[in-house]
């Protein structure tokens, strides 16, 4: 099967994972040295990467309905890939002490339950589309998933108090967004004759 950019990009963000957990895991451990400073520019340098990775998602599918180069693979992946990085990022933030576990608990419980919802509605020939509760919920999380990896928090109290406004505003969405999803689609777990 030859890849067109669209997957690439995909594929591309996916391989981003590895390296962004080891440079921020890695920071935590000392690898990049003692001092404080070295620890900033390690978590930096994670962002970056993260930032990139994030940057792919919105090309990828930009690209592929400019281009009509969707495909199944896609379709398939770019979900994947999008989950794959966030939830990365949200576990290695749990072991920083950075969000609290139970929060991450509840974001990745939503996603599995959207994905449940999705895969019975392919099933059925269903199609359900992205709501706007989803869309604001996922520029919220990346937005918190973004400013707890820069650590600023670590530096700055007006910065700690920003990201925890935003954590509680993207946990809010997250809960809303699901409640929305399922009002909406509720006829898709009948059972369909």
């Amino acid at each position: 099967m030859k890849m067109n950019l669209p997957n690439k990009l995909t594929i591309f963000r996916v391989i981003l994972i590895l390296p962004f957990v080891v440079i921020l895991l890695g920071n935590e451990a000392g690898w990049f040295g003692e001092e404080p400073s070295d620890g900033l520019l390690a978590d930096f340098i994670a962002l970056a990467v993260f930032i990139i990775a994030s940057l792919t998602d919105l090309l990828d599918g930009k690209i592929a309905r400019k281009r009509n180069l969707v495909t199944n693979f896609g379709k398939f992946m770019d979900p994947l890939a999008d989950k794959l990085l966030v939830c990365a990022a949200l576990i290695a933030l749990v072991e920083l002490r950075r969000i609290p576990a139970w929060i991450v608990i509840l974001i990745i419980s939503r996603e599995f339950i959207i994905s449940g919802f999705r895969l019975i509605a392919s099933d059925n020939n269903v199609v359900i589309a992205a709501s706007y509760w989803g869309k604001f919920k996922t520029t919220f999380q990346m937005i918190m998933v973004g400013m707890m990896i820069s650590n600023l928090s670590a530096w700055y109290e007006w910065f700690r108090i920003l990201t925890d406004i935003v954590m509680w505003i993207a946990l809010i969405l997250t809960v809303v967004s699901l409640a929305d999803y399922i009002a909406k689609n509720r006829d898709v777990l009948k059972d369909q004759k």
